[in-house]
């Protein structure tokens, strides 16, 4: 966690906050099929220095407080009392001293240009790979290291930031609480007057997704403000528009669909990418001709992400292609060819070819009664209960039924590991019959990880590496870990096009352990 001022999962299975959903890719149609089951609770927004100005940004040793320089600020108590939350809904705070000290530095040339003299920030990175930034009222900031993974340089992180820090001293987040407050009478009548029905339901969650972000034109105000800041703290102010087409490039490459519904895609809740590409670009001519005016702060950007931690972190477990592998609860599974595994902090979602959608999760066992009696215990919606019945899997206690919900069917299987119920929901179209092999390969899968294989299993970081004279896209991509899209993403992370040549010397990231 960074203070500065102007002046200057699954051990965590199953948990959820009330907070701003970390933005993934999207499960699209196939994750509305899921919401047929009580089990499921669907949980926002989610710059470099020229050579004649180096403002001091090192991390104080006495760094303003937030809680003290605004203890009696009503926006401030609202930051506060939302902050753990979101700390806890994105894995936690991301603790390393070199990537702290590199927002830090960016953090204090923009504080040095920002709006209001008064504002103090307080940043936190957040351990999470989703691409995403956001703020709270009262000057609290957020970035992911996944945002952090995909920049490339420091003024595409300045961008991010300065675009936050101008959602703070617009009070924006104001405004949404006030649009929160009215959104909350209308969904008493809808809860009241549809009751338990499906479709009110999914009218909460459509309220809630709303209110999770700000509103277009408030996103591009806070663009318009942050280009400018970009420009004045000295650095690339082009490298908002540059940072946008990046994250809509990563947007497109994470999509199991590009073609198919967006509403739960990262970039839903804003403006749309060319519109804010094109304002980003006009704003930024103000400071000159792109490519000549600011510094983008590549290398010691590119120093200070060296060994980050990407993908998934071994609290949450690992995706490894079609596997999800657990090392500190010892377990693992595949899922079916043409699936995409996201691992997401509640629970591990899969998405498939014809609308089918798996989930998984664990619950603490704490009752120690039969599995059979566990799943016909009311969580289930629409269970069917003469499928109830006991099976073994790979040596495991297990349970299975079937389950109907409006026009899917559902597969509902849990497990049990010593303290511990795991538990798979395969969701389908109605009558299609791929329900029972999607779910058999499931179970089939599922098992206790060797001693050998957890001491194998290791996390991917970004490693940073120098080109050198018989390198190229391919052999450098090569050396790529994690995907088998090697070429496609390393060209993605260090923003290079097809025809863009690699030069010896240059310095490139590539994600490895």
């Amino acid at each position: 966690m960074i203070e500065t001022r102007r002046s200057v999962r699954k051990q965590r299975i199953g948990e959820a906050g009330n907070v701003p959903p970390a933005p993934t890719p999207a499960l699209r149609r196939s994750a509305r099929l899921l919401a047929g089951l009580s089990l499921l609770t669907l949980a926002g927004c989610t710059t470099a220095l020229d050579q004649s100005y180096e403002p001091s940004v090192a991390p104080s040793s006495t760094p303003q407080i937030v809680d003290e320089v605004q203890k009696n600020d009503p926006r401030a108590q609202m930051g506060a009392r939302e902050h753990p939350r979101i700390v806890a809904s994105y894995g936690g705070e991301y603790k390393d001293a070199k990537t702290e000290r590199l927002v830090a530095r960016i953090t204090g040339a923009l504080t040095a240009v920002s709006e209001n003299p008064n504002q103090s920030y307080r940043i936190t990175i957040l351990n999470s790979p989703a691409i995403n930034a956001f703020a709270l009222p009262g000057g609290y900031l957020y970035v992911t290291r996944g945002l952090l993974a995909l920049a490339n340089d420091a003024s595409e992180v300045a961008a991010v930031l300065s675009h936050e820090m101008a959602h703070v001293t617009a009070n924006h987040g104001i405004q949404r609480q006030q649009r929160e407050e009215a959104e909350v009478i209308a969904s008493r009548v809808v809860s009241e007057v549809l009751s338990s029905d499906l479709a009110g339901k999914q009218a909460l969650a459509r309220g809630k997704l709303r209110l999770a972000a700000f509103s277009r034109n408030q996103e591009l105000q806070a663009d318009v403000i942050g280009v400018r800041m970009l420009g004045e703290a000295g650095y690339d102010p082009y490298a908002a528009a540059r940072f946008l087409d990046a994250m809509a490039a990563y947007a497109r490459f994470s999509s199991v669909d590009p073609d198919a519904d967006q509403s739960l895609d990262f970039l839903s809740s804003h403006p749309s990418a060319p519109q804010r590409v094109d304002l980003a670009r006009r704003h930024a001519r103000a400071f000159g001709v792109e490519g000549a005016v600011g510094d983008r702060g590549r290398d010691y950007y590119l120093d200070g992400i060296d060994g980050l931690l990407f993908g998934d972190s071994p609290q949450e477990g690992y995706v490894r292609g079609r596997t999800f592998l657990h090392g500190k609860l010892g377990i693992r599974f595949d899922v079916p060819e043409g699936f995409r595994i996201d691992n997401k902090a509640e629970a591990v979602l899969a998405t498939g070819p014809g609308d089918i959608a798996i989930r998984f999760d664990g619950v603490a066992d704490t009752e120690r009664r039969s599995l059979t009696d566990y799943i016909g215990s009311g969580w289930v919606t629409g269970l069917q209960p003469d499928t109830i019945h006991a099976i073994d899997i790979n040596g495991l206690e297990a349970a299975t039924a079937r389950a109907s919900a409006e026009r899917w069917d559902f597969d509902v299987t849990v497990i049990r590991i010593d303290s511990q119920i795991y538990r798979f929901l395969t969701a389908v179209p109605k009558d299609m019959p791929v329900l029972e092999p999607t779910a058999d390969i499931l179970r089939a899968s599922f098992r206790r990880m060797t001693p050998q294989e957890v001491a194998s299993l290791k996390p991917l970081r970004i490693r940073v590496v120098t080109v050198g004279a018989n390198d190229t896209a391919a052999t450098l991509s090569a050396r790529m870990m994690g995907t088998d899209r090697k070429l496609d993403l390393f060209r993605l992370i260090n923003d290079l096009q097809i025809a863009t040549p690699l030069r010896t010397g240059d310095r490139v990231k590539i994600i490895a352990e």
